[in-house]
């Protein structure tokens, strides 16, 4: 935990500006691309082919990043994946390490959209951004070699967030998606999500103290925003949404939401797997080298989509048995 605490300098949260934030994402931004950090963030899989792409939509253009097999038997699933960052900061690189691995070994196209960011973009722009971005990346999925029937949604804190938002969205456009994986997810952005047990008793995480969530929930949201709308928690119309695996930190303030959303989910009849890493901090897959958790968890996130996406291409035959099923994890 030391190691976190050092190489992630801590501002003060409680006073920073808007303008002061995106001095501190710049620096932050730069340590991130450093290569002594690979030890800590990992590195990607050799045998992905990994391209920046864009995508087109009304008024703006936004990068994909797109992880393949090199050696690829094509169509394969399509994964989309939104990366953490409380809707202010990060980038699709940071994921590098995870989603690489499971475009091998899935194998699967895997394609994390680099969606705007507060605070230039305030909320509700990233919501924005996901929800016309998914069904262009849908269409496209031949371009990368990929089976627009065989879907999943994948998201990491905030990114979480966006990818539980469109897994809702998805079912009322009636997008077939199989599978949703949240990680470390953040699901109520209300001032309840201040009041779990967790935020309190992580209090000195190294990762997303609690004075760091208020700070972004700040800057991401406009103040006469209502933040129910973007809270997964609160919303309606859950009963058709993709079977989910929600992965929650031990040490994470927003630990219990993951719990709280996955009851709402089994409540709407929803398949879910809960599973908890009690030694994990917030956002620990983006830290291989600092959480041991991240590579078990990784495995489980790798069983979860080749079995949801086992099946044939649309059109074609099944070469090989889907993987046994999983019992629920209460």
């Amino acid at each position: 935990m030391r190691i976190l605490t050092r190489l992630r300098p801590t501002p003060d949260w409680d006073s920073i500006t808007p303008e002061q934030f995106v001095e501190f994402r710049a620096a932050q931004d730069r340590l991130r691309g450093s290569v002594l950090l690979r030890p800590l963030t990992g590195r990607p899989d050799r045998a992905a082919r990994i391209a920046d792409h864009t995508v087109d939509l009304p008024g703006r253009r936004l990068n994909v990043r797109v992880y393949r097999p090199e050696r690829e038997s094509s169509p394969l699933p399509l994964v989309i994946a939104f990366h953490g960052g409380g809707l202010v900061s990060g980038a699709p690189d940071q994921d590098d390490w995870l989603l690489a691995h499971l475009a091998v070994h899935s194998p699967a196209v895997v394609a994390s959209l680099d969606y705007r960011l507060a605070p230039e973009h305030p909320v509700p722009a990233p919501v924005q951004d996901a929800y016309e971005a998914v069904p262009r990346l849908v269409d496209s999925a031949a371009r990368w070699g990929a089976d627009r029937d065989r879907l999943a949604l994948l998201g990491s804190s905030a990114g979480a967030t966006l990818a539980a938002l469109t897994a809702i969205r998805a079912a009322e456009l009636g997008l077939g998606f199989r599978a949703q994986v949240l990680i470390n997810p953040q699901l109520d952005w209300t001032d309840r999500a201040f009041e779990y047990p967790s935020f309190t008793e992580n209090a000195d995480s190294p990762t997303a103290s609690p004075a760091e969530c208020r700070a972004v929930a700040r800057i991401a949201v406009p103040e006469s925003f209502d933040r129910r709308t973007i809270s997964p928690m609160y919303s309606e119309g859950l009963q058709a949404i993709a079977p989910a695996l929600i992965l929650a930190a031990g040490l994470d303030p927003l630990e219990d939401q993951s719990a709280a959303y996955a009851d709402r989910l089994r409540c709407a009849g929803v398949e879910v797997m809960l599973s908890r890493y009690p030694e994990a901090t917030h956002a620990f897959l983006s830290m291989p080298g600092a959480v041991p958790a991240a590579r078990p968890a990784r495995a489980e996130i790798l069983d979860h989509l080749r079995h949801r996406l086992a099946g044939p291409p649309r059109g074609g035959q099944r070469s090989t048995p889907p993987a046994p099923g999983r019992r629920v994890r209460r």
